[in-house]
């Protein structure tokens, strides 16, 4: 598989799964754009620093990107004890902000991956509230709204990545005029530096999740779906929702409908 001649950018590209799905990209012979607070220590063709819990600093990134894109990896991300005011702006409205001000810069044919999370895992549930959150969040109302949803700060990494999901899914045919594809990658437990703070703040749950796994999952794990995603060769997925967490979403459905 060969990216030559694509250009794509990468979100969250100093560290984790931003890092690595970079460096794939760069070895499969993409050129890349990272956008990330910190500049990122391997060499990569374009940096542009963003905050993505500001809405000026992104709108200023959308220009700094300059030239056309064959793709987008969302991969950047907050960890659920950065609290529930950062999490939203930047799981979930700084991502919105950032790739809808991208749609114009990309080619035709393009795609758009976006990292969510198992902890997104029966999004469903959570679907009336998820309409009212896309149809009112900015970046200004974040914490009313989260108040008027019931949104803690212990519910909102879950939240966040419910809603990244369904905003993946109902933008399967958005841009299917211009050939434009958008799909969501869900990995389990993975050692990137927010694991530790993953652990902290999901307790019981997370401690059950990781005895039942053989093992955390590593950036080396996911990055290589992510490139797949950015592929010609991935053209006729859109709208999914990509488990990536080592049989965990499949041990909780077999689990659920007693299957086991």
């Amino acid at each position: 598989m060969t990216l030559l001649g694509k250009r794509i950018a990468v979100t969250g590209v100093s560290s984790g799964i931003g890092k690595e799905t970079a460096q794939r990209l760069v070895d499969a012979g993409a050129s890349v754009v990272g956008l990330d607070r910190n500049e990122p220590a391997d060499a990569i063709d374009k940096f542009v620093r963003v905050d993505l819990s500001d809405a000026s600093s992104i709108d200023n990134a959308i220009v700094q990107v300059e030239g056309k894109l064959d793709g987008l990896c969302n991969v950047a991300g907050l960890p659920p004890t950065a609290g529930r005011v950062p999490v939203m702006k930047v799981n979930v409205i700084g991502l919105q902000r950032l790739t809808l001000g991208l749609i114009d810069t990309l080619n035709d044919g393009a795609s758009i991956a976006n990292v969510a999370s198992l902890a997104g895992f029966g999004w469903q549930d959570s679907a009336s509230a998820i309409r009212d959150w896309l149809a009112k969040a900015d970046h200004d109302n974040v914490e009313a709204l989260c108040d008027e949803l019931d949104i803690s700060d212990e519910r909102c990494y879950f939240f966040s990545k419910e809603v990244l999901i369904a905003w993946t899914l109902i933008n399967r045919w958005s841009w299917r005029d211009r050939s434009i594809r958008m799909n969501c990658v869900s990995p389990g437990p993975v050692e990137t530096p927010i694991l530790k703070d993953f652990i902290e703040t999901m307790g019981a749950r997370a401690e059950e999740d990781m005895r039942i796994m053989d093992r955390a999952g590593r950036p080396e794990d996911i990055a290589p779906l992510l490139v797949f995603l950015m592929s010609d060769e991935s053209q006729w997925i859109r709208g999914a929702n990509l488990p990536c967490d080592g049989g965990m979403s499949a041990h909780i459905q077999c689990q659920m409908n007693n299957l086991n």
